[in-house]
């Protein structure tokens, strides 16, 4: 049954790899979605400790605002070197300039100008999160927005389209899946 789902996974990957390249899209939003493979980190065996597929987990996605089509996705940590990787990945699958709306997560700043240099019209939007009394106990979900700040890094976005919306709702119907439908035992 792993070797089935390995060959799937390398045909899904040659089938992005070719088709998923050359795109006309515009605007994109890119986000990371947390989860965990085996443990949370706090509950990680110490033998387990530091090996990628045990504890936190990421996955880095790329959503283009006019089509809702994802042409980059990644699962792996959440730094620096895995924010250029993603970006370097994004980059060589689009056609022309694009304005990319990324959060205030500090790797992308280096990670989107590695990626694209020059050519691109790029901002932040940063939530402001009330000061929760209970930020402990809620860790793991963010407390209420109460408002954005808006950032141009580099170029000359359109302030009209500055947003992660449309990825983030993404990623919360992707949490939605897995928490309500898991998958199937076979």
């Amino acid at each position: 049954m792993v070797k089935l789902l390995r060959d799937v996974g390398q045909a899904c990957e040659q089938y992005h790899d070719t088709v998923m390249v050359n795109l006309p899209c515009k605007r994109i939003q890119v986000d990371e979605i947390w989860s965990f493979c085996y443990a949370k980190k706090k509950n990680v065996p110490a033998q387990f400790r530091g090996q990628f597929g045990y504890g936190d987990v990421w996955t880095w996605v790329a959503l283009d605002a006019d089509t809702k089509l994802v042409p980059a996705w990644l699962v792996g940590k959440r730094d620096a070197d895995w924010a250029e990787m993603f970006m370097y990945d994004l980059s060589k699958r689009l056609r022309h300039r694009v304005q990319p709306t990324t959060d205030g997560h500090q790797a992308y700043l280096s990670a989107v100008k590695d990626a694209f240099g020059n050519e691109i019209d790029y901002a932040t939007l940063i939530k402001i999160h009330a000061q929760d009394k209970d930020e402990v106990a809620h860790r793991y979900s963010p407390s209420k927005v109460i408002g954005c700040q808006l950032a141009v890094v580099q170029g000359n976005p359109d302030p009209w389209h500055i947003s992660t919306s449309f990825v983030e709702r993404q990623n919360l119907r992707m949490r939605k899946i897995f928490q309500t439908d898991p998958l199937p035992k076979i």
